[in-house]
């Protein structure tokens, strides 16, 4: 039986349900990538309440200790932005609350993501940025992949840490210290994208540093790129243009 607070309309109800359905497509591409072990791991998604983003949104999740091949649209919970629970069967993921903080502090962000992959991890383990010495790293984010500090799970310190160290960066990833990485997107799907490419890249520095000394791309340079890439790059929509008369 719904849980719902009297008032939504349909229209807020039936994004709940769309993003249920986004959120646990999502959460597949996690194991898909091996980002992720057992349950480890978590995607969530902003659902816009009102006509621009603000305090009364919700966010959808998954539950927390159920592992992947059991995940459902219908098993996603839905909480406020206190990360309190609004919809579901379930206790809603332990992230949650660091979720909530970043979407009540960062209203551009329509989706989180964390996981526990390999190399990304590592790199937070040794409380050390990944640096920028690829293109694909100035493409994707801007820059260092940089560290948050340490904080424990269960209440919004992690969030307080994702917020404050991203809200002026130009990356999409954070590295929690001795935790993992948790990365920011305008919705679920931008946000898992830029979880796959922080591991990739993290992996990929970490093997070049075995084999010396890593180059640094000039701070220029990953302006450019970075600029290219996020106004260039890939299909863009096309304009409309005015009718000539002749």
């Amino acid at each position: 039986m719904s849980t719902y607070p009297q008032g939504y309309p349909h229209s807020v109800l039936a994004e709940i349900e769309r993003t249920r359905a986004v959120v646990a497509t999502l959460h597949a591409e996690l194991p898909r990538w091996g980002l992720v072990v057992w349950t480890a791991g978590n995607v969530s998604q902003r659902v816009v309440v009102g006509s621009a983003p603000g305090p009364d949104d919700l966010l959808v999740i998954k539950p927390s200790g159920v592992t992947y091949d059991e995940l459902t649209p219908e098993s996603m919970v839905v909480c406020d932005l206190d990360g309190t629970l609004v919809d579901g069967t379930r206790a809603p993921s332990s992230d949650t609350a660091a979720h909530a903080y970043v979407y009540q502090h960062l209203p551009h962000i329509g989706g989180v993501v964390h996981t526990h992959s390999t190399y990304a991890t590592a790199w937070a383990a040794r409380g050390e940025p990944v640096p920028c010495v690829l293109t694909m790293m100035a493409d994707e984010f801007g820059g260092d992949v940089p560290i948050g500090p340490f904080a424990l799970i269960g209440d919004d310190s992690i969030g307080r840490g994702i917020v404050e160290t991203l809200r002026d960066s130009r990356s999409p990833a954070v590295l929690m210290r001795n935790h993992g990485p948790f990365t920011i997107g305008k919705d679920a799907k931008a946000a898992v994208k830029a979880a796959v490419m922080v591991e990739e890249v993290a992996r990929t520095v970490h093997i070049a540093r075995q084999l010396g000394d890593t180059v640094p791309i000039a701070p220029s340079d990953i302006d450019s790129l970075y600029a290219r890439y996020q106004h260039v790059y890939g299909q863009q929509q096309p304009t409309n243009t005015p009718e000539s008369d002749s």
